[in-house]
């Protein structure tokens, strides 16, 4: 008997989804663990396999095309089998399609230049607007229809014609003489699934936790020189952002209450350390996970986001990779980016965003030297992290990374 197999929730934030690929075709025979389709959610491209066996008797989505969690993505039965009642289209399906022919009819004609990576509008810098308008009725219509070809402006052209009646010729001569004819232009893309889920989460995220800031600036000499030096035995190259991410998650140990996630009608305070650290890729930004980092290497640090970092580019990061974070660190300072303030990434309570290391003139023992400094600026949720404790904690990890003997022990590279 022919069974539907529908489009799979492959992510908690999943409401539909893009076939990117199949990898079987209608009249195919397929056995259960077979793999089906490449899947794109809102956060990676993953691969789905076939929970059933049959034949492969219809494909419901198309690759390239998106398709809600649930609907019809494929049915599989005995070849020949009459499929025509599985496939009349479900309530929800329907009032989609109507919704979609209203919009056909209501939505008014534009004209789209060939899609191009900006989304935004382009305006090209003109003296003055295009229109092909005649309200004096003193072009023929030849004319009319060679000037809106041609993009020109009927109004800037001299008619030589009975009575200055614009004509064929007045077309095909006009130069435009110093007038920069004006062109309004513009490119659409449409929102991946990645970038919808970005906007949703982190406009719940603004519009519902009450953020406040604390910035605080750090003199980065000493682990400046630290690195350095670790880098001189370490089995991998170690950055900046492995040496925060380890000092962050030294200073929640200490600082639990920033470690911890708001629940409506309670707060839980976490008492393992799980990191995310934010990475953007073509689409948008993805959050994976270093789990325990408080308990690991810098080594092991930097490995698992360099593979995390390789994974997120090719769109082959698994659910596992990004969720559990009771912590977020976005760093831009590689971009010099001197501070910024970022969104707190749910659960969490905080997010730390780093800016760059920056050289500038600074006091030292009563002298002006040449120092280097680099800002840090803790987001916090008000619901859970006051004032107090926002500051005591950024206190904690100023001291250490101004300090690295105090969390760099023998066994951390």
């Amino acid at each position: 008997m022919a069974e539907v197999v529908n489009m799979p929730r492959l992510s908690d934030t999943m409401t539909e989804g893009v076939v990117a690929k199949w990898h079987k075709n209608v009249g195919d025979k397929i056995s259960e663990g077979d793999l089906l389709a490449e899947i794109e959610t809102d956060k990676a491209t993953m691969e789905f396999e076939s929970f059933q066996e049959g034949v492969l008797l219809h494909i419901g989505v198309t690759e390239g095309n998106k398709a809600p969690v649930d609907s019809i993505l494929a049915i599989l039965g005995e070849e020949g089998e009459d499929i025509s009642s599985l496939l009349v289209e479900d309530p929800k399906e329907e009032v989609k399609e109507e919704k979609n022919v209203v919009a056909a009819k209501v939505e008014p004609k534009k004209e789209v230049a060939a899609q191009a990576p900006p989304a935004t509008q382009q305006v090209v810098t003109t003296a003055s607007h295009n229109t092909n308008s005649d309200s004096k009725g003193t072009a023929s219509p030849l004319a009319k229809k060679l000037a809106s070809e041609k993009n020109i402006n009927l109004a800037l052209v001299k008619g030589t014609g009975d009575n200055g009646r614009i004509i064929k010729r007045d077309i095909d001569n006009f130069s435009g003489g110093n007038v920069v004819q004006s062109v309004e232009k513009y490119s659409e893309i449409e929102v991946s699934q990645m970038r919808k889920v970005i906007a949703q989460r982190l406009g719940e995220s603004k519009f519902t936790a009450p953020h406040f800031y604390l910035t605080t600036e750090i003199n980065m000499d000493q682990i400046v020189d630290a690195r350095q030096s670790i880098n001189t035995v370490a089995p991998i190259k170690i950055s900046f952002n492995d040496l925060i991410v380890k000092a962050t998650s030294m200073a929640l140990r200490e600082h639990p209450q920033v470690n911890s996630s708001w629940l409506g009608d309670r707060i839980r305070f976490n008492e393992h350390i799980h990191i995310g650290v934010a990475m953007a890729v073509e689409d948008g930004l993805l959050v994976p996970v270093v789990r325990f980092a408080d308990s690991k290497r810098l080594s092991q640090i930097s490995s698992e986001v360099k593979e995390y970092g390789d994974k997120a580019k090719a769109k082959k990061l698994q659910p596992e990779d990004w969720q559990g974070n009771t912590f977020t660190i976005s760093n831009l300072g590689m971009f010099d980016i001197e501070a910024f303030t970022a969104i707190i990434n749910p659960p969490d309570a905080c997010i730390l965003a780093v800016g760059g290391i920056i050289e500038k003139p600074v006091v030292k023992n009563g002298q002006i030297v040449v120092g280097k400094t680099m800002k840090l600026t803790l987001s916090c949720d008000h619901r859970v992290v006051d004032g107090v404790v926002g500051s005591k904690f950024l206190g904690t990890l100023k001291s250490y990374i101004e300090n690295p003997i105090l969390f760099l022990g023998a066994n951390s590279i």
